[in-house]
């Protein structure tokens, strides 16, 4: 069976960055299993995907347009320490703030004296990704599935919709 849209695909990845940093590997763990078509794989890896079947290896090499988009300046802000008063904060820390364009996840890079410097851009954005993928399995998505926009294990999702 081909890999097309509303198939669940199984398949063990590698990504690294082009200077051969590991950003995530699942061939030592548990494989991503997903939904073709739900939007939840990056646009240049699923595309790369679409005909292959069970038993295929392939490396994949994409371009941030295809990815997590390219770095936007405008989305990073100095912000008042103050805004996190009460709080342990360092970098790397993530947080849920509202913008004029609704609510963005934002990281904190930099800590000064009486400044934190939050980023609104994905932590992958301007990086090509390269990556190493075997597809392990392939088959049709049910109907529960499709509706609910994500795989069930046996039993099914474990939570209520």
């Amino acid at each position: 069976m081909k890999i097309a849209p509303n198939k669940v695909v199984s398949m063990h990845y590698a990504v690294l960055d082009n200077d051969s940093n590991t950003i995530d590997n699942t061939f030592d763990g548990e494989p991503l299993v997903f939904i073709v078509g739900t939007g939840y794989l990056i646009p240049g890896l699923e595309n790369a995907l679409m005909d292959k079947q069970v038993g295929d290896k392939l490396s994949v090499t994409v371009e941030p347009e295809q990815g997590y988009g390219e770095r936007h300046d405008n989305l990073m802000q100095a912000v008042p320490k103050s805004m996190f008063e009460g709080m342990e904060i360092e970098v790397g820390m993530q947080f849920r703030a509202t913008t004029d364009d609704g609510d963005q996840l934002v990281m904190i890079i930099d800590i000064q004296d009486d400044e934190v410097v939050v980023d609104g851009n994905h932590p992958l954005s301007g990086i090509t990704l390269n990556f190493d993928v075997e597809i392990l399995e392939v088959r049709d998505a049910t109907e529960d599935e499709l509706a609910h926009g994500h795989v069930h294990g046996e039993g099914g999702c474990g939570h209520d919709h």
